[in-house]
């Protein structure tokens, strides 16, 4: 019965383990979204070599499938998508943070970030592409779709609504590309469980329902393409506004966390799960703030937490030399 009383208030959303079972030494990059970033922070922080949003926050999938396609090599002059706004250079096809007084500067960035993508694809075992809107912004004068307006007047721009045979299209070519680029590769899309209702809550239903079509139609028609549900997570699982920031637009901490733990005994060997708990006390040991560094005691916690981190080292064939000279740094000569 009580069991029962718990499925009536609650629908769990349940993920049987893939067989993907990746690996701690495992590439991974992802792309799109904030979420996307959330994910791979979560990665790097427990030492995954994974490359995060390289081309910083991109939304529409449209233009994150043109970044990746001119990572893996394709032919784009983004010295034409070139805009000045108050003395600052941005590309209409990047993120405002990827953007510099300079324009020979700025190309520079852009040709490292394609290159340092182009790389970690080529070794990569898992592409996360999270879409978080199929809504898009055209430049009025040439029809061309923008990734940022870069805060310009809105009257250069024109809305539109992606259809999702164009987004199955566009990533279709990409696909191609990247398993001649790297047959090993595998792909998790996911849609954004963000709510991008400065649109409308209408549009972003919309929105959110073209994008969960055109995931699903790529999953259907490839073997290496899977899906990842935080969308669903999101809005069926957690199932209440106390999982929202106050913006009651991005999720919160515990929310996130939720998602990862679900992300993680999907997708991941049960030993990287492992792993991560014997890092995060790691973690937790970095972070702490000691009102008396000077002590004996505090010493003697610096040095067994860096044969910790030695022993995690050796067992799991991990860098941690960032972690350990951290520690070093504040042990006292004797």
């Amino acid at each position: 019965m009580e069991k029962s009383n718990l499925q009536m208030f609650r629908t769990e959303v349940q993920l049987p383990p893939s067989q993907l079972q990746l690996t701690l030494q495992d590439r991974v990059l992802t792309i799109g979204s904030c979420f996307a970033e959330v994910i791979g922070t979560k990665l790097t922080k427990n030492k995954v070599p994974a490359l995060v949003n390289p081309f910083g926050t991109i939304f529409n999938p449209l233009s994150a499938c043109l970044l990746l396609e001119a990572a893996l090599g394709k032919e784009y002059d983004f010295e034409e998508h070139l805009v000045q706004h108050n003395g600052i250079w941005y590309a209409y096809d990047l993120h405002s943070s990827v953007s510099s007084p300079d324009k020979a500067e700025l190309l520079r960035l852009i040709r490292d970030r394609l290159q340092l993508t182009g790389e970690q694809l080529k070794q990569a075992r898992l592409l996360i592409f999270t879409v978080g809107t199929a809504v898009g912004y055209s430049l009025a004068e040439t029809g061309e779709l923008v990734a940022n307006c870069h805060k310009l007047p809105a009257r250069q721009f024109t809305r539109t609504l992606l259809p999702p045979e164009v987004i199955v299209t566009a990533f279709n070519n990409l696909y191609d590309r990247l398993q001649q680029f790297n047959p090993e590769i595998q792909v998790l899309l996911t849609v954004s469980p963000v709510r991008h209702i400065k649109e409308t809550i209408e549009i972003n239903s919309v929105s959110k329902s073209v994008l969960r079509l055109a995931c699903h139609q790529l999953k259907e028609a490839h073997a290496g393409v899977h899906y990842f549900p935080a969308y669903e997570i999101m809005l069926d699982d957690l199932r209440d506004y106390r999982f929202y920031k106050r913006d009651m637009v991005h999720p919160t901490d515990v929310a996130e966390d939720y998602i990862w733990q679900k992300f993680l005994h999907a997708y991941y060997h049960p030993d990287f799960y492992t792993f991560t708990q014997e890092w995060e006390k790691i973690r937790r040991a970095l972070a702490h703030k000691p009102f008396h560094p000077h002590t004996e005691a505090h010493q003697a916690f610096l040095k067994n937490t860096i044969q910790q981190v030695q022993q995690l080292e050796k067992k799991y064939q991990l860098n941690a030399s960032a972690e350990i000279q951290q520690l070093e740094d504040q042990r006292l000569p004797f």
